[in-house]
């Protein structure tokens, strides 16, 4: 497996990856309306700003792919705490969970952040999303004790930020 910088040619398939990412983790969670009218296109250009070369170190994405074929990637900015990013987003193909690619791909992060001088991490989570959870907790990331709802789906869903010191 490699994990490589994304760019702007990414966008489709950093679309694709979120939608079947989302039909398969969220299907306990959100309506199953929602999920199958999840767009590719749609996704994918909600994603290209945050592929843009120019952001980066302080912000930018990273892919991993294996046989040349993109299965996950992650998405980091600055955090509203100063001296903190973002990890915005993380999500990996649903053939390839458990394989041990979340995992690279999250360390691969953590390193282009520890890279970029931040200190500090945060990410949200669903409440209802245990695999998530248990995927950063295992990490080493832990719950703050903030909750917010998000609106997703137009229901009021839990979300939690979880936080990692990065020193």
């Amino acid at each position: 497996m490699q994990i490589r910088r994304a760019g702007p040619d990414d966008v489709v398939v950093t679309g694709e990856i979120y939608v079947r990412a989302w039909q398969r983790a969220f299907v306990d969670i959100l309506p199953q309306s929602h999920l199958d009218s999840m767009d590719v296109g749609a996704e994918a250009s909600a994603w290209e700003p945050l592929l843009r070369p120019s952001r980066w170190p302080a912000a930018g994405a990273l892919l991993a792919e294996d046989d040349h074929a993109a299965v996950a990637f992650a998405v980091f900015s600055a955090a509203d705490i100063p001296g903190s990013a973002e990890l915005a987003t993380l999500y990996a193909l649903p053939e390839v969970w458990g394989a041990g690619v979340g995992r690279r791909l999250l360390a691969a992060t953590t390193q282009a952040m520890r890279r970029a001088d931040y200190r500090n991490a945060s990410l949200w989570v669903l409440a209802a999303n245990r695999r998530a959870r248990r995927f950063y907790e295992a990490a080493g990331w832990h719950w703050d004790g903030t909750v917010v709802d998000d609106p997703s789906a137009g229901l009021a869903l839990p979300k939690l930020r979880y936080r990692c010191s990065l020193s």
